[in-house]
């Protein structure tokens, strides 16, 4: 089935799960949409984000999408059920993938999760690991900082780490034996990570995770791409921010080309209100 899978995120942060679907789905075609004029959506009301999500979600069915993934945290915490609901096309988000496999993960049942404060403040990771294991201990620790410093490049930098370093030591403290990294962003510095809160924790990597889950879904529905070829992968976005050929490279960890910026105004006007109808039962 040569039908592309899509993924949407409120900006260029989902390129790293991107990144995992095609080391993980080399086969399949991918087509990737950042909604960059409109980010972010975690400070934004949850009605306005299950809109957002469905507007993402139409723009993505004009390609005959076989599967569709939310690789974005706050548009996974609110709106996937609704996409499930009224989309004809199986559905995942970030947030879920990564909570399964961190209780697989933990020996203890304490779990650490990092994210950006929106992500942190609106309890989605904790409340899905506590759905799924009720004995797990959940620590979430908000880093807004590390966000800017991954964009900005500075990587391996001494504020990178020591940031790092700050933001960590409440987890620590709090003898976590798994971290989920809940950001799209934070999987390009997880060695540095790894090196701060030392070997014997396992990192979690949201976007593999999910990637995975993307493989077994497909395989099990028999909607795999019958061919050897490597897909193609194409990327729109609303909006061209500055820098974005750059920080997309980084996060892609390959030259990203063929980036194209979309009227998606022309487009929502074009589809007029029938988009928004599950906001009505959501």
């Amino acid at each position: 089935m040569d039908n592309p899978i899509g993924i949407f995120d409120s900006g260029i942060g989902g390129l790293t799960v991107v990144k995992q679907l095609i080391r993980i789905l080399p086969f399949e075609n991918l087509v990737y949409f950042g909604d960059t004029a409109r980010l972010p959506y975690g400070t934004k009301s949850e009605k306005l984000i299950k809109q957002y999500a469905l507007e993402d979600a139409a723009f993505l069915e004009q390609f005959g999408i076989k599967f569709l993934v939310v690789a974005c945290n706050s548009a996974s915490s609110v709106a996937v059920d609704m996409l499930q609901a009224s989309l004809n096309i199986p559905v995942t988000g970030v947030i879920e993938p990564g909570v399964r496999a961190a209780i697989k993960a933990t020996n203890n049942r304490r779990i650490g999760v990092i994210g950006t404060t929106a992500t942190i403040l609106s309890d989605a990771y904790h409340q899905k690991i506590k759905e799924l294991d009720p004995d797990s201990e959940v620590y979430g620790q908000p880093c807004p900082i590390l966000v800017p410093l991954v964009e900005e490049g500075w990587l391996d930098e001494e504020i990178t780490r020591l940031t790092i370093r700050k933001y960590l030591a409440p987890l620590m403290e709090n003898d976590i034996d798994t971290l989920i990294l809940g950001c799209t962003h934070f999987p390009v510095i997880e060695e540095i990570i790894q090196n701060e809160i030392g070997g014997q924790i396992k990192l979690i990597d949201s976007g593999e995770e999910t990637a995975l889950v993307v493989r077994e879904r497909i395989k099990t529905l028999e909607i795999g791409r019958n061919s050897l070829e490597r897909g193609e992968v194409q990327f729109y976005v609303s909006d061209i921010p500055k820098k974005f050929d750059e920080i997309g490279t980084r996060f892609l960890g390959h030259p990203l080309v063929n980036a194209k910026r979309v009227d998606f105004d022309n487009f929502l006007i074009s589809r007029g209100g029938a988009i928004h109808a599950p906001l009505e039962t959501a």
